[in-house]
């Protein structure tokens, strides 16, 4: 489970910076702009915290310097804009998915203590 969790990380994670350095009619549309956001890095973060169980500090620590570093690399393309709400936005929805994932596994570790 855990290399099938750092494959989909690592997917997200191209997806995520695709969609957020690519031009702006490359880019996918599912929904409104924050929702889109706000989902990609929950499901980031879900991924990295189940493929990364003993390693939640880094995890956490990836998931803001990613959303920090892609909303500043916004800037300099003059067709985007960089926004500090939208970069924590992004920072927090992945610690959301952080959260759940360590939520999952201890609900699975629990499950399996008691069989």
């Amino acid at each position: 489970m855990r290399s099938i969790s750092r494959l989909a990380a690592l997917a997200l994670l191209a997806s995520i910076i695709f969609a957020t350095l690519s031009p702006i009619e490359m880019r996918p549309h599912m929904g409104g702009a924050n929702m889109e956001r706000a989902l990609a890095y929950v499901l980031l973060g879900l991924a990295l915290a189940l493929g990364y169980p003993a390693r939640l500090m880094q995890t956490m620590l990836f998931v803001c310097a990613v959303a920090g570093v892609l909303e500043l690399l916004q800037a300099i393309d003059p067709g985007r804009h960089a926004r500090l709400h939208d970069a924590l936005l992004k920072a927090v929805a992945g610690l959301v998915g952080i959260a759940i994932g360590r939520m999952v596994l201890a609900v699975a570790g629990r499950l399996a203590r008691q069989q």
